[in-house]
């Protein structure tokens, strides 16, 4: 089982990309969205640099 969960308040999304650039590995954009490519994760890695730095707060990393 992942031990970190995302979840992504995609209505909040303003598609500023910050998430994709800090975390290309896990964050596209997706028409004028941003999109996580897995909600499961074993390890945080750059997903924390995402959400810290969304500017509308809609990035949130849980623990399992």
């Amino acid at each position: 089982m992942a031990k970190f969960k995302i979840v992504f308040e995609r209505e909040k999304c303003i598609g500023c990309g910050t998430c994709a650039a800090l975390c290309s590995e896990n964050w596209e954009l997706e028409g004028d969205k941003s999109k996580p490519k897995k909600l499961e994760l074993d390890e945080v890695g750059c997903n924390k640099d995402a959400e810290q730095n969304c500017p509308v707060n809609c990035i949130h990393v849980e623990e399992r």
